[in-house]
């Protein structure tokens, strides 16, 4: 209980020394993760002049007709360099991500993971990379943001022959390096 009381006063102090110029929050939804049918919220805190801190999370947990499903978790922090000011142009990010999914019977755009149409995975993930991005101030409280990110992550998981069976068929992991961050975000600034 005393750690825990020590890290939020650590907390508080670090964003008091900030400064009240720069501690800014700005809540973001992502539109393409909308248009996976995954709800998600995120949250960007001004650091320093040039340093803010950015984490989001999604949750898809629906299933389909026919069992078909891309249910899953994920929280994916991220720390960001901006060239000019925080909250408006370039910058570059360090990011780290991590999950939990149960995915099948689906068939994924632009071939992607064409093992999903005729069998289920489900386990958990966790990496991290590097993104790039530029935010557009619209006005005094919006603005709209992309994001692109590379980077690394290992996936953990068990097999099913099909969405609908239980039978286990297999273990194994995979080691996945490309894209870990595509985002078009609308942005609300407190």
């Amino acid at each position: 209980m005393h750690r825990a009381k020590g890290s939020i006063l650590l907390l508080l102090m670090l964003m008091a020394g900030t400064g009240r110029s720069t501690a800014q929050v700005a809540l973001k939804n992502n539109l393409l993760y909308d248009a996976s049918l995954t709800p998600n919220a995120g949250v960007e805190i001004g650091l320093a002049r040039k340093w803010t801190f950015d984490t989001t999370f999604g949750l898809n947990p629906w299933t389909f007709s026919d069992n078909k499903k891309i249910r899953h978790w994920l929280l994916q922090p991220e720390l960001r360099y901006w060239f000019c000011q925080k909250f408006n142009g370039h910058f570059v990010g360090l990011h780290l991500m991590g999950g939990e999914f149960n995915a099948g019977g689906v068939k994924l755009p632009l071939g992607i993971a064409p093992c999903l149409r005729n069998n289920r995975y489900e386990g958990w993930y966790a990496g991290g990379g590097l993104v790039y991005g530029y935010q557009w101030p619209v006005s005094r409280h919006f603005s709209v943001e992309t994001v692109i990110g590379l980077g690394y992550d290992y996936l953990k998981y068990k097999k099913f022959p099909c969405e609908h069976c239980g039978t286990e068929t297999g273990r194994g992991h995979y080691n996945y390096v490309g894209p870990t961050k595509a985002a078009l975000n609308l942005i609300y600034n407190l």
